[in-house]
């Protein structure tokens, strides 16, 4: 696996589950090669203080799973010309798919600038060039 892999929220929560498409995610993730955008340890970092409120997580393995975010993954920060790269995608893709978010486009846009590969099982992302759809 020589390609670079911008692994998204949908395939780390998956991965975290141990489901079907979290072991599909998992050659991905655990690869040297794998990136996750700042903003998918936000979208992971909240999803993860509901499972808390809701009593299916503890702060403790909140914390160990963030951190094994960053100790197995390069973390990439958005820089200048991504954000505005980012904006200019958002606009575009909110045309072609309902419910669109920003955050897919902050994944996609880092995916192009890198030449790399979004690792997901997110419907938003399934017929786009350049994307591991990890859903059974």
């Amino acid at each position: 696996m020589s390609s670079k892999y911008i692994i998204d929220s949908y395939a780390w929560i998956e991965y975290f589950r141990a489901s079907t498409s979290g072991e599909i995610a998992k050659k991905y993730i655990e690869s040297n090669a794998s990136i996750t955008p700042t903003i998918v340890v936000s979208e992971i970092s909240r999803k993860l203080t509901r499972e808390i409120e809701l009593g299916n997580e503890t702060l403790q393995g909140k914390a160990e799973r963030l951190e094994f975010i960053r100790a197995k993954t390069q973390i990439v920060d958005l820089d200048f010309e991504m954000a505005i790269e980012a904006g200019r995608i958002d606009i575009e893709m909110k045309k072609k798919e309902k419910g669109w978010g920003l955050a897919d486009s902050i994944v996609l846009c880092l995916s192009r600038s890198k030449k790399g590969k979004v690792v997901t099982g997110d419907l938003h992302f399934k017929e786009l060039d350049n994307v591991i759809f990890i859903k059974e």
